[in-house]
């Protein structure tokens, strides 16, 4: 078989998505008992609450069980890897598909499922057959607001828009032309100025790129960021004054792609962890130029998918991150692995060394796919909100919610029950709310028991008492990866 350089990056390009949801290396337990037993002879991920969709359906006027706030209104719209031709090499490689629930002062107007027709979805093409960027992307990872244009992304190539009003889609955004790299999945909007500051990392020069925009669409500054080679960056954060870069040791290799290509079960993808390479932190001032970054070093290799906020304090910046021990080993069969743990980094804004002080271990269910109130993005926050990664002998499991208290270190959780599972909670802060943790907490919760999929709706101030609103929807909602909140 002759491998192309070209389709070595085609590979590479659809290799990115699955960093949206990661799972942790604990040690696996028995999986919690369910009515659908895992066939082994086919993948984890086209089985049970993981597997595709084939409709796209809509349904209006949900009976709602409980009460959603009447002050609540707005679009609630979630994407995912949904594979078109109903099979991919992994969960991470499939079209992507959003779900969005309309909220109306405590009624539910409408769901909606809607693929976001890239041209690799009208072309069943799968992860594509041209080199990744561009249009050539399933944007399949995330939802991002920016002003009133909802956007999709896949983090390799460019973002899609797509109507708020249906979910169909508009078409790749370029914001006019000018953005030339691809864009992250994890944007962030700074709550006082309104711009979105962002990324795009590439597998040639340049590696890194930092961006800024207007909430009306209008890039205002982009600038490359020095770094060594071809890392995967899936997120970064920004305090009131900086954006904050991790570069970690998970380099492209040509070789691991080609092993993938082979045989995908071989579970190697197109990133090797290099210890070798290094571990550290950048600071960089908002709106600065690429070279103004200042690098801090981590004692120990590690990676990170998501960080849960970061803010200045004084001569340092303070990031709150779920970290992992390594990625993509050897002998993994979904391509992550290593040990999960909640971790506190304290940066110098000089060039320097990182501290890295463990708030939640591994042994204790850590979270992933943490949200936090999008006023304080940038700023000292109290509490984050983080999804339950319970262990499981097969696949990824997650389970309910988990909230986080950063300065007792108290926890409280929702757990739905052995055969319930959700993804990320989206915190929507209550309108009238003085608190930090006065608002709701949203999601997809999937029964595999019963075969019922519900959005449901917290409280935030109060996690452990369970849903005050859920909605059944009028079909199964895949296990997905990222959502956002479009107020009314």
């Amino acid at each position: 078989m002759r491998l192309h350089r070209r389709e070595v990056l085609v590979l590479a390009g659809g290799a990115l998505a699955f960093a949206a949801c990661s799972s942790s290396g604990r040690t696996a337990a028995p999986r919690p008992p369910t009515t659908v037993p895992l066939d082994p002879g086919h993948p984890w991920w086209l089985q049970r609450g993981f597997a595709p969709v084939r409709k796209e359906v809509e349904a209006f006027d949900l009976p709602v069980q409980g009460a959603l706030p009447p002050e609540l209104s707005g679009l609630y719209v979630r994407n995912g890897s949904n594979p078109r031709t109903g099979t991919s090499p992994h969960w991470f490689f499939g079209d992507g598909m959003v779900h969005g629930v309309r909220i109306d002062r405590g009624r539910v107007r409408w769901y909606r499922n809607r693929y976001v027709r890239t041209p690799l979805y009208e072309a069943s093409a799968g992860f594509g057959t041209g080199a990744p960027g561009g249009t050539n992307t399933q944007s399949n990872v995330s939802c991002i607001r920016l002003g009133s244009t909802l956007l999709t992304s896949g983090e390799v190539g460019l973002p899609f828009e797509l109507q708020t009003s249906d979910l169909s889609t508009v078409g790749a955004y370029d914001f006019s032309g000018r953005l030339k790299t691809s864009m992250t999945a994890h944007p962030k909007l700074d709550p006082a100025t309104g711009l979105l500051h962002f990324f795009g990392y590439g597998f040639v020069p340049p590696y890194l790129t930092y961006h800024m925009a207007s909430p009306d669409g209008r890039l205002l500054h982009s600038t490359e960021v020095p770094v060594p080679g071809p890392t995967m960056i899936h997120d970064f954060a920004i305090t009131e004054h900086d954006a904050v870069f991790w570069d970690l040791p998970v380099v492209f290799d040509m070789d691991a792609a080609i092993a993938y290509i082979k045989d995908p079960s071989s579970g190697r993808f197109p990133f090797r962890w290099t210890p070798s390479y290094g571990a550290r932190v950048g600071v960089l001032p908002l709106g600065g130029n690429g070279d103004q970054v200042q690098w801090s070093s981590l004692d120990e290799p590690c990676y990170v998918f998501h960080g849960v906020n970061a803010f200045r304090d004084g001569e340092h910046v303070v990031v709150d991150v779920c970290r992992l021990s390594s990625v993509f080993g050897e002998h993994t069969t979904t391509g992550i692995g290593g040990e999960l743990s909640l971790r506190r980094w304290t940066v110098p804004t000089t060039a320097g060394k990182v501290r890295d002080d463990v708030l939640v271990g591994a042994d204790d269910d850590p979270g992933e796919l943490p949200s936090r109130p999008p006023g304080l993005v940038g700023r000292p926050h109290r509490y984050g909100y983080l999804v339950q990664n319970r262990p499981t002998d097969d696949g990824v499991d997650l389970g309910g919610v988990i909230k986080h208290d950063f300065r007792s270190g108290r926890r409280t959780v929702w757990d739905p029950g052995p055969t319930r599972h959700s993804g990320e909670w989206l915190f929507v802060a209550s309108p009238d709310g003085r608190d930090e943790d006065e608002g709701w907490l949203m999601t997809y919760v999937h029964d595999e028991a019963t075969g019922v999929s519900e959005f449901v709706t917290l409280d935030a101030t109060d996690v452990a008492a369970g849903p005050i609103a859920r909605v059944r929807l009028p079909q199964r909602v895949p296990y997905g990866f990222h959502a956002t909140w479009f107020p009314a």
